[in-house]
């Protein structure tokens, strides 16, 4: 018998350390080589660990939640034969490719909120109470670690559910599973409570968060703008967009934005608080908020202001799916100098978003209504209307961006997005 030391690789340029955020295998396990040990997360991604050996797991590292260093013990594993203080991986080896390969950064479908999807190599084993079946461990199920959470609450198999059309099960698929069988009941309405660690991705947004809004002088200002005409404007493109992917209303708001921040150019800016100076970025890299299963990530699209709406149509849409399949790189989740969010339909009257620090502003387009108002007849009077109706909403940091210069960009935004014909000027 022999002890196998299998110490954290190098998983990433510049990555120092590692955060746990779920073991597979504990203690006393018997494990195969190229099974499933540890998922760790850096500053963008979930990196699944494999070992490299089989045998008997005789020590782990530490705790979910715990971070330890690149180089440091992860494992260690009692194998067959060998000797004892067998030669551990070393610490400065490369990530190899079966682990680059599982990379991944979880981010849901941007257009209905869907939940994106990560592939684990095999599914957890799931607990299933009566009167569901017991979990079928040999299948190959892709799902994120919230819909197989969500799975275990329910008592559902993963294995008997049948995926979306890529092959991954999404918390759509649980719904209508549990529509359609019989076998399966919610839990019961009333639960007990429940504490739950904050690790992982969501331990980083609430650190990023808590310093933004600490650090941060926040101020908020909130337009209303008639967005009649611009959905008009965006049917009869769509209506005749041939090939063309189907145009959404994010890439008329990002040309609207593109077209103002030339005049405003303390809105398009990033402040070091440490060096006490502000850059005002010549370009446009433009930080899409995105919910996901695990808290907010901020795909970003390059150089906004030099594409046509077609561009900024297939770009959103690739980042989306680059997103939703975990492909997304680091550097297309980093680098923003202005950020849009938006809950879609859910947007709410009006919002006061977080500023995405290190940047100065963030926008953020409500839900689209429609109510009465007046307008012009056209013979210098008025009438009333049935029109729709959209607020805008922006989050400045004081110390860079003043009310005025807030409210006249919003008002600029707004002539645009009135005029919808100036947007293709």
């Amino acid at each position: 018998m022999g002890k196998f030391t299998f110490n954290l690789p190098d998983i990433g340029e510049g990555i120092a350390e590692a955060e746990i955020v779920a073991w597979h295998v504990k203690p006393g396990d018997m494990v195969a080589e190229d099974q499933q040990i540890a998922d760790m997360m850096t500053d963008k991604a979930t990196v699944e660990m494999e070992s490299p050996v089989s045998g008997k797991v005789l020590e782990v590292a530490g705790e979910v939640g715990d971070t330890i260093a690149i180089g440091s013990m992860l494992v260690v594993i009692e194998t067959e034969g060998g000797s004892e203080g067998a030669e551990p991986a070393p610490a400065s080896a490369p990530v190899t490719e079966a682990i680059a390969a599982r990379i991944e950064v979880e981010t849901p479908d941007a257009s209905d909120a869907d939940d994106a999807l990560a592939a684990d190599p095999a599914p957890e084993p799931i607990p299933a109470p009566t009167p569901a079946p017991e979990p079928r461990h040999e299948a190959r199920v892709l799902a994120t670690p919230a819909v197989r959470a969500r799975a275990r609450d329910l008592g559902i198999d993963l294995a008997e559910v049948k995926p979306a059309a890529d092959g991954r099960i999404r918390h759509a698929d649980l719904d209508a599973f549990l529509s359609y069988s019989g076998g399966y009941a919610p839990a019961a309405a009333r639960r007990a409570d429940e504490q739950v660690k904050v690790i992982g991705m969501r331990r980083r947004i609430a650190e990023n968060m808590a310093a933004s809004k600490r650090n941060i002088p926040h101020f908020s200002y909130v337009e209303e703008i008639d967005v009649t005409d611009l959905e008009a404007l965006r049917a009869q493109i769509n209506a005749n967009r041939g090939a063309k992917p189907k145009l959404t209303l994010l890439p008329l708001i990002v040309t609207a934005i593109c077209k103002t921040v030339p005049e405003f150019p303390m809105i398009n800016a990033r402040y070091d608080d440490e060096a006490g100076m502000v850059t005002r970025s010549g370009t446009v890299h433009l930080g899409m908020a995105t919910q996901t299963d695990a808290g907010l990530m901020v795909p970003v699209i390059r150089d906004a202001q030099a594409k046509n709406l077609w561009q900024l149509a297939t770009e959103i849409a690739r980042l989306a799916e680059a997103a939703r399949a975990g492909r997304a790189k680091s550097e297309e989740l980093s680098g923003s100098t202005l950020t849009v969010t938006s809950l879609g339909p859910l947007g709410g009257v009006a919002t006061t978003p977080v500023i995405n620090r290190p940047e100065v502003a963030i926008i953020g387009p409500n839900r689209i209504v429609e109510r009465p108002m007046f307008i012009s007849d056209g013979m210098g009077g008025e009438r009333i209307a049935k029109r729709k109706l959209m607020n805008l909403s922006i989050s400045c940091d004081h110390r860079v961006v003043d009310g005025w210069d807030a409210a006249s960009f919003v008002q600029a935004i707004r002539k645009l997005l009135e005029a919808p014909a100036l947007l293709l000027v």
